[in-house]
C-alpha cells in the first residue's frame, strides 16, 4: 500500500520528477506514508549530484522516478521551481529533513540505521536518541562492497526482528538509491529514506556550513574544502556538466526522454532528434 503523492507540485529537471515541496511537507507525506504501511518504499533526497547520475544512468533515472518522494536538496533545484512558476524558498537536504523528522515525532515510530563507516551508525542513533526521545529499533554498518547473500539474509533477518517503521540510509548518491530500490521490497519497513552525509554530520564527524552559505548555494563549497579528495570530482565537474545540461534543456536545446532510454538531443523547435 503506498501512500498517494501525486497531488504535489513538481516538475521535471534531465527526466527526473524533483517534488517541490518544504521539509515540513515532506515529513508530512513520510507519517502518511508510515501509517499506510507496506514496504519497498523510499524517499530520494536529490540535488544536482543526483541529476548528474540520472544523466549518465538511465536505469538510475528510472530509480529516482520510481521513489515516493523526491525532494529538492540544492539551491539550484529551489531555482529551478521558482523557473517553473512553484514557490519556493529553501532547500531540504538530508540532514535537516532527519532531524526536524525526529524533532517533530519524537518517540512516535521505531528508527533504523543502515550505513556509515564503523560506529557511526551507533553514534548516530544515540545522539538522536538523547536529543529528540526516538525509539532505535536497530543499526547495521554494511562494508564497502556490494552484500553478500549471507550478508543479504542477516539484513533482512535482523530489519523482520527489530520492526522497524523508517529506515534511515548513509551511503551517498547514487549507492544509497540503488540500495534502497533493490533491497526495499525484500525488508519488512515502510519507508527509507536516504540522507547520505547526514550520518556522519549528526554524529559529529562532519559539520554543517555557515547558515549564509545554506541560503546562498555555497554550502558545496565548504563540503568541497572539507573532503576536497573525495568530492573534487563531484562538485568540479559531474555538477557543472549537469547544470549546463540543464541550461540546454531549459533553452530548448535539449530533450530528455521521458521513457528510461538514453538522452536524445532535438533541433530547437522541431521536435525531431539530430
Amino acid at each position: 500500500m503506498n501512500a498517494e503523492a501525486s497531488s504535489l507540485p513538481e516538475y521535471k529537471a534531465l527526466g527526473v520528477r524533483v517534488h517541490a515541496i518544504k521539509k515540513q511537507e515532506a515529513i508530512a507525506e513520510m507519517e502518511k506514508q508510515i501509517a499506510a504501511g507496506g514496504r519497498g518504499h523510499y524517499v530520494a533526497v536529490t540535488g544536482m549530484h543526483g541529476l548528474s547520475e540520472a544523466k549518465k544512468d538511465s536505469r538510475f533515472r528510472e530509480i529516482l522516478n520510481r521513489a515516493f518522494l523526491v525532494v529538492p536538496d540544492g539551491m539550484p533545484l529551489v531555482w529551478l521551481a521558482r523557473y517553473h512558476q512553484i514557490p519556493m524558498r529553501r532547500r531540504v537536504c538530508g540532514s535537516e529533513l532527519m532531524e526536524s523528522f525526529c524533532e517533530v515525532t519524537g518517540p512516535r515510530f521505531r528508527h533504523f540505521f543502515y550505513g556509515g563507516a564503523p560506529g557511526v551508525a551507533e553514534d548516530l542513533a544515540g545522539q538522536l536518541s538523547a536529543r529528540f526521545g526516538i525509539v532505535v529499533a536497530g543499526t547495521y554498518t554494511p562494508p564497502f562492497r556490494p552484500l553478500s547473500p549471507e550478508e543479504v539474509a542477516e539484513v533482512e533477518k535482523c530489519v523482520a526482528e527489530t520492526a522497524p517503521d523508517i529506515l534511515w540510509v548513509g551511503l551517498s548518491t547514487p549507492k544509497q538509491e540503488k540500495w534502497m530500490a533493490e533491497y526495499g521490497p525484500m525488508l519488512e519497513v515502510p519507508l527509507m529514506v536516504g540522507v547520505g552525509a547526514a550520518f556522519d554530520m549528526h554524529s559529529g564527524r562532519l559539520s554543517r556550513a555557515p547558515q549564509w552559505m545554506q541560503s546562498s548555494g555555497l554550502e558545496w563549497l565548504y563540503r568541497l574544502l572539507q573532503e576536497p579528495k573525495r568530492l573534487w570530482k563531484r562538485y568540479l565537474v559531474l555538477i557543472p556538466e549537469a547544470a549546463w545540461a540543464v541550461s540546454l534543456e531549459l533553452l530548448g536545446l535539449r530533450k530528455f526522454d521521458k521513457t528510461n532510454r538514453a538522452m536524445k538531443a532535438t533541433e530547437a523547435g522541431t521536435g525531431s532528434a539530430d
